[in-house]
C-alpha cells in the first residue's frame, strides 16, 4: 500500500518528532516536519502531499498565510489546523481561508489520527471527480485537446507548448469566470514570483493569436485580479 504524504508545519521540536513518530509507526503515512511557515510552503511547492497539518503561531511565515497559500496552489489539499489558538475568531479564519479540520492543543494523538484518516478518506472521493475534470474543450469555433496539447480550428491544427497548455486548461475549466493569476502561477510554476509572471504574460499573448480568428472568442485582463476567458 502507498503510504500517503503528510506535510507536518510545528514549530515545536518536541511535539513536531511525537507526531512524526507516530504516524510512522502506523505505517501508512511518510511525514516531512517543517518547523516554519517559509520552510513548509517550499517543500509543499516542490513535492506533492495528501494532506497538511499547520500550526498557527509560527516563526517567519504563520499557519494561516501558509494556509492562503497552499489554497492558492492546491485547492484540495485537506488542512488541519492544530493550534493552542481556540478563540472562535482564530477558528472562523482558519475555516475562511479554507481549512477543513481544526483541533485545539492540548490534544490526544489517537484523535488527530481519526481526524486525518477522515479527511483522507474524503479527499480521495474528490480526487476521483478531479480526475474526471475535462481534457476536451469547444471554444467558440476552435476546439482544444489538452492531452495532445493541440488547438484545432477550420481543420487547421495549432500544437502549443505545455505551459500554454496548462494555462489555456485552467481558463477553460474556469470560462467566462476569473481565473486569478495568483493562482494560475502557483499551479503551473509553483511561484508567483515577478519572472514567472512576465513568463505567463508572454504565453498569455500567445494563446491570443492563437484564438484570434474567432471575434467571439477573447482572453481579457481583470484589473488586479487576473484573467478571464470570454466566449460570447
Amino acid at each position: 500500500m502507498t503510504k500517503k504524504r503528510v506535510l507536518l508545519v510545528e514549530d515545536d521540536p518536541n511535539l513536531g518528532m511525537l507526531l512524526e513518530d507516530y504516524l510512522d509507526l502506523k505505517g501508512k503515512f511518510e511525514v516531512q516536519l517543517c518547523t516554519n511557515g517559509e520552510e513548509g510552503l517550499k517543500a509543499f511547492l516542490e513535492k506533492s502531499f495528501d494532506i497538511c497539518i499547520l500550526d498557527v503561531m509560527m516563526p517567519k511565515k504563520d499557519g494561516f498565510s501558509l494556509a492562503k497559500d497552499i489554497r492558492n496552489a492546491n485547492p484540495n489539499v485537506p488542512i488541519i489546523f492544530a493550534t493552542a489558538k481556540g478563540m472562535m475568531e482564530d477558528k472562523t479564519e482558519a475555516f475562511t481561508l479554507g481549512g477543513d479540520d481544526y483541533i485545539t492543543k492540548p490534544f490526544r494523538i489517537e484523535e488527530l489520527l481519526l481526524r486525518i484518516n477522515a479527511l483522507l478518506k474524503r479527499s480521495g472521493q474528490q480526487n476521483q471527480t478531479e480526475e474526471a475534470k475535462p481534457t476536451f474543450f469547444e471554444i467558440g469555433t476552435y476546439t482544444f485537446d489538452y492531452q495532445s496539447q493541440q488547438i484545432s480550428h477550420n481543420g487547421q491544427q495549432q500544437k502549443v507548448s505545455t505551459k500554454e497548455a496548462e494555462l489555456l486548461r485552467l481558463l477553460c475549466l474556469k470560462k467566462n469566470d476569473v481565473l486569478t493569476r495568483e493562482e494560475a502561477l502557483l499551479q503551473i510554476w509553483h511561484d508567483d514570483n515577478y519572472f514567472n509572471g512576465r513568463s505567463m504574460d508572454v504565453f498569455l499573448s500567445k494563446l491570443r493569436k492563437y484564438l484570434k480568428e474567432d471575434p467571439n472568442v477573447e482572453i481579457i485582463n481583470v484589473h488586479g485580479r487576473g484573467y478571464k476567458l470570454l466566449v460570447n
